[in-house]
C-alpha cells in the first residue's frame, strides 16, 4: 500500500471515529441520566456515583404519576405501527402491481401523483387531517392516526414497489397466463414471492414511520388509554419538575423495539430500498 493510500484510508477512519462519536454523545448520555437517582440528576458528572436501575424498575412498574398507563400506550405504539405497517403494504402491494404488472393505463399517472405528494410538507396538513377525521367521528380513536400515517407512507410504498416490480421479467406472468392462471393467483404465487425483499424494507420503513410519530398522534389522540407512548414522553415535560430520569429511562425502552427491528431486517433494508434504483 502507497504512503498516500494510506494516508487517506487513515484520514477517512478519522472522520468516520469522529462522527461515530458525535453519535453516540446524546445516545450516551441519554443511558447515564436513566440509570442515575433523582437526587443526582443534575449534578452534572460523566458516570452518575450510585448508578441504579430503579428508574426502570419504575417505569415497567408504572410506579409514577405520568406513567400510569404505560404499557396501555406501549401498546398503542406497537398496535397503530403494526396496522401502519400491514395497511401501507396492502395498498402498494396492490397499486404496485396493477401499474407495473397489469399495466392499466392511467398507472404512471398514479404512480408519478403519488411521488408528487410529498412536495406538501406533512405538517401543512394537520389542520385538514384533523378536520377530515372530526367529520367520520373518528377523533380521538387509534384509527384516526393509523389511516393518516397510511396516507403519508402509501405513496412512497407505491412509487418503491413499482420501481422494484419493473424489473421483474414479464415472461413469468406471461407463463403463468398460459397454464391458466388468474390475476389473483399471479399476484399471490408469483408477484408476492418476489417482490419479499421490497415488501420487508417498506413494512420496516412504515412501521418505523408510524411508531415514531409525534405531531398528528399528538394532535388526532387525547385519551391517556388512547395515546401513543410517543405523545406520552411529552406529558413529562408539563410540570416545572420534571423526573428526567424517568423520562431517559422510559426513552430508553421506548428506542428499544425499533432497533431491534431495524438490526433484524437491516439486510433486507438495504437489498430492498435499492432494488430499482438501476434499471437494467
Amino acid at each position: 500500500m502507497s504512503p498516500r493510500k494510506a494516508f487517506d484510508e487513515a484520514r477517512l477512519m478519522l472522520v468516520g471515529v469522529l462522527i461515530l462519536i458525535w453519535t453516540l454523545i446524546p445516545i450516551y448520555h441519554l443511558f447515564v441520566m436513566s440509570i442515575t437517582p433523582q437526587a443526582e440528576a443534575f449534578a452534572g458528572a460523566v458516570w452518575p456515583k450510585s448508578p441504579t436501575l430503579d428508574n426502570y424498575t419504575t417505569v415497567l412498574t408504572q410506579g409514577h404519576y405520568f406513567l400510569g398507563h404505560f404499557w396501555q400506550q406501549l401498546f398503542n405504539s406497537a398496535m397503530v405501527a403494526v396496522a401502519v405497517a400491514v395497511l401501507t403494504l396492502t395498498v402498494g402491494a396492490c397499486a404496485s402491481f396493477a401499474i407495473s404488472r397489469l399495466r392499466v393505463r392511467i398507472g404512471e399517472t398514479v404512480s408519478n401523483l403519488a411521488l408528487l405528494t410529498y412536495l406538501i410538507p406533512a405538517a401543512f396538513l394537520a389542520i385538514p387531517m384533523y378536520a377530515t377525521m372530526g367529520q367520520y367521528g373518528l377523533l380521538g380513536s387509534r384509527w384516526s392516526l393509523i389511516l393518516t400515517m397510511v396516507t403519508f407512507a402509501s405513496p412512497y410504498a407505491i412509487w418503491m414497489l413499482r420501481q422494484y416490480a419493473d424489473k421483474l421479467p414479464y415472461e413469468l406472468d406471461e407463463a403463468a397466463r398460459i397454464d391458466g392462471a388468474s390475476p389473483i393467483q399471479i399476484f399471490w404465487l408469483i408477484y408476492l414471492p418476489l417482490m419479499m425483499p421490497s415488501m420487508v424494507a417498506i413494512g420496516t420503513y412504515a412501521l418505523l414511520l408510524a411508531w415514531n410519530e409525534y405531531l398528528y398522534a399528538f394532535l388526532l389522540l387525547s385519551a391517556d388509554t388512547e395515546i401513543t407512548l410517543s405523545v406520552a414522553l411529552g406529558h413529562f415535560l408539563s410540570t416545572d419538575d420534571a423526573p428526567w430520569n424517568l423520562l431517559m429511562a422510559t426513552g430508553i425502552i421506548y428506542a428499544l423495539p425499533p432497533a431491534a427491528i431495524y438490526y433484524a431486517f437491516r439486510r433486507y433494508m438495504v437489498a430492498g430500498l435499492t432494488a430499482g434504483a438501476v434499471k437494467s
